[in-house]
């Protein structure tokens, strides 16, 4: 039976851990490594990880160390681990708390490394409109997402991934991959046989605000891009008439859009054709005014959303939200903004 120690934080990283406490049989999972609880709401009440719910869910020990010190490393060695499983802890391991583990650690990291080492891998495969990503599990080592492949698959894309679903299927995915190397561990004790990253590597950075700020005079595919890759948190964003609206949903509407001002040859991506007598064209008529500035608010149809333009066509928004308020489908944001269509998002 192979001692682990869990370490991680987030969402993703507790559906990783729950999967893994939930199938366990080979190893035990004897503590988990976790951020400090944060201080979060208006009262700012201190507020755990979600991998710390879900261990103390399970009467699993629980560690929130500040620093990865001397009396951290007294702590762990207490309970005995023979592995360290990381998946989004958010600190880089030193070769003194290495030590503590006969068999290592090993890492999940949701990218075909060495393409995407850093924070927000995933993020940056959709934004960069990538057809595959990947999961890999390697062996921990003193620098950042640097050590040898353990296992690595491939995640073919579609293109209608949003970061959170795309995160959500490498956290489920990944604990079965972290399993197996687990199984290899209790049956041999060690680790299996890695080989060295190759190929150039890539490095991805913590998102900023401004990084989700939405740039109209793109193409209306990339910044479709751009709010999945954004999506759930922290969001695409935009300015309306100087206020922060995030856009939550949206989708390219795609057709001629230079010539389909009759509205005979525009059409959505869901396939529907936009005619002549659709209240879209009524109601606003989206190609009279595609002379106007990108981020110009073109028209509104209520099943099919609010039409910006972009600099390379039409942008079909479906879901925003106003700042401090709740997020609505574009009907319901109409019914409050009157004066939206014409507006210039910037």
């Amino acid at each position: 039976m192979v001692r682990v120690l869990y370490a991680g934080s987030p969402d993703a990283s507790a559906k990783t851990f729950s999967l893994l406490a939930q199938n366990a049989t080979d190893y035990e999972i004897v503590g988990v490594l976790t951020n400090p609880a944060s201080a979060q709401g208006r009262h700012k009440t201190p507020v755990p990880t979600a991998v710390a719910t879900a261990a103390g869910e399970r009467g699993i020990p629980v560690f929130t160390p500040e620093h990865l010190d001397a009396a951290c490393r007294e702590q762990i060695a207490a309970i005995s681990p023979d592995i360290l499983v990381c998946f989004a802890y958010g600190h880089i391991f030193g070769p003194k708390f290495l030590a503590l583990f006969k068999c290592g650690g090993i890492n999940l990291h949701p990218s075909l490394l060495p393409k995407y080492r850093g924070a927000t891998p995933v993020n940056a495969a959709i934004l960069n409109g990538d057809a595959q990503t990947g999961i890999t599990v390697q062996r921990l080592a003193l620098a950042m997402d640097e050590g040898d492949i353990l296992v690595q698959e491939i995640v073919a894309l579609h293109g209608m991934e949003t970061a959170g679903s795309l995160l959500d299927y490498c956290a489920l995915r990944g604990a079965e991959l972290i399993k197996n190397v687990l199984v290899h561990c209790a049956k041999y004790g060690v680790l299996p046989n890695g080989t060295a990253q190759q190929g150039e590597a890539s490095y991805t950075k913590v998102i900023a605000k401004d990084d989700c700020r939405i740039d109209w005079g793109k193409s209306a595919k990339k910044i479709e891009a751009h709010v999945r890759a954004y999506s759930p948190v922290p969001s695409a964003w935009t300015l309306a008439d100087g206020e922060q609206l995030k856009i939550l949903e949206a989708h390219v509407a795609l057709g001629d859009v230079e010539h389909g001002a009759d509205g005979e040859n525009f059409a959505c991506e869901a396939g529907t054709t936009y005619g002549r007598n659709d209240a879209a064209w009524k109601n606003g008529s989206a190609g009279k005014n595609l002379a106007a500035p990108s981020g110009t608010v073109l028209s509104f149809h209520k099943k099919h959303g609010i039409f910006v333009k972009t600099g390379d066509g039409m942008l079909a928004v479906t879901k925003l939200q106003k700042q401090g308020k709740k997020a609505m489908d574009a009907a319901a944001f109409m019914n409050g903004a009157r004066n939206f269509v014409g507006m210039q998002l910037h």
